[in-house]
């Protein structure tokens, strides 16, 4: 198949999702270089990023160009990269050798870059917008939210799994009067989580969760289980259950896919989010299986849209204290990765899952908490 060829056919699949080459509306793509059509026939989306990232297509509107393509189901129509298939069933990319790869290579970017672009307490994962109209509001209405799922209580002990820059802990020690540990394989949060949380009962470490061995009355993992991988997840769920006490609560925040995968986007995983997939609802209810009783599950992923659009603004207008450090090519790689992942969230292919677990059933039932 020629250059003509693989035009016609990027043309047909632009199309069928109301995108037009070079056109007028703000989710239109304009092609800088006529190299981009083979490159995506070649490399898929991989492909896609990877030149938009050289500078080879611009859309003004990019959250809107992705939820218009996702809605298409255009992934299925394109080259995938067949290596993260075959590498995900030969090895374990999640193994315990290769648990603090994650924390290298995102979580350690730099915690400059990080507190320009998130919420003031630095949490890292969808907000719960219901009644708020701001990122602060809606970060602190998801961590209470959090706490009163789990129906804290002053003196109770609890885990932090993926504990980032320790703002759940930090805000469950302050408002509920609870003692915590949180747990991170990222050097950079651990120091900042250490020092915020400063004179509270909360102890940070640097910590894969495979080396926990203690008691919690409590226990809660968002935003993590997505680094896990699918050879672990039993392996983690039985983790969590030795360690959470009789009458304990499990809180497992996460985002899902709606359709069981074995590897990563292939983009995220070079880019953003190496080792790591999204599981599904099929994957988590295959882990939890005689380990834990699912009391209540809360998809509120429609709130993701709003939470990357705020982090994009923010990481927008503070770029110029940024560029000197990050450069013009983190800029849009970046950009691409808040902007295509607010536009998948919006078209309502991943979902942000709250699943309250307990060891055996909650006596009389578990009243849900919204």
């Amino acid at each position: 198949m020629g250059s003509s060829a693989f035009k016609c056919t990027i043309d047909e699949i632009f199309s069928a999702a109301c995108i037009t080459i070079n056109g007028a509306h703000p989710f239109d793509i304009s092609i800088n270089d006529k190299r981009f059509y083979n490159r995506v026939m070649r490399d898929g989306s991989l492909g896609l990023g990877e030149s938009y990232m050289e500078g080879w297509w611009d859309c003004e509107s990019l959250d809107e160009f992705f939820c218009r393509l996702m809605s298409s189901r255009a992934e299925d129509k394109v080259k995938n990269n067949c290596i993260l298939f075959l590498r995900s069933l030969i090895g374990n990319v999640n193994s315990k050798v290769r648990a603090f790869q994650i924390g290298e290579r995102h979580y350690d970017l730099g915690n400059d870059l990080f507190q320009k672009m998130l919420d003031r307490r630095l949490t890292y994962s969808c907000g719960y917008w219901k009644g708020v109209d701001n990122l602060d509001k809606a970060q602190e209405a998801k961590l209470d939210l959090t706490c009163r799922k789990l129906g804290l209580r002053p003196g109770d002990r609890i885990l932090d799994i993926g504990c980032g820059w320790g703002s759940l802990v930090k805000y469950a020690a302050e408002r509920y009067g609870v003692e915590a540990v949180g747990i991170t394989v990222s050097k950079e949060q651990a120091l900042y989580a250490k020092d915020v949380c400063s004179g509270l009962p909360v102890e940070i470490r640097l910590q894969d969760y495979r080396d926990l061995n203690e008691d919690f009355d409590h226990i809660v993992s968002v935003g993590m289980f997505e680094h896990v991988g699918h050879k672990n997840h039993r392996a983690y769920m039985e983790i969590v259950r030795k360690c959470l006490r009789d009458g304990g609560l499990f809180l497992l925040h996460t985002i899902g896919e709606t359709c069981t995968k074995m590897y990563n986007e292939p983009w995220i995983d070079k880019y953003i989010f190496p080792n790591s997939l999204i599981p599904s609802a099929k994957q988590v209810s295959g882990a939890i299986e005689k380990i834990f009783v699912m009391e209540d599950l809360h998809n509120f992923g429609a709130y993701y849209d709003p939470t990357l659009i705020s982090w994009f603004n923010n990481f927008n207008r503070n770029w110029d204290s940024l560029k000197k450090r990050y450069g013009d090519r983190f800029y849009r790689m970046w950009k691409y990765y808040l902007l295509s992942s607010a536009g998948t969230f919006r078209a309502r292919c991943l979902q942000v899952w709250q699943i309250v677990l307990s060891k055996d059933g909650v006596l009389g039932g578990y009243n849900p908490v919204r």
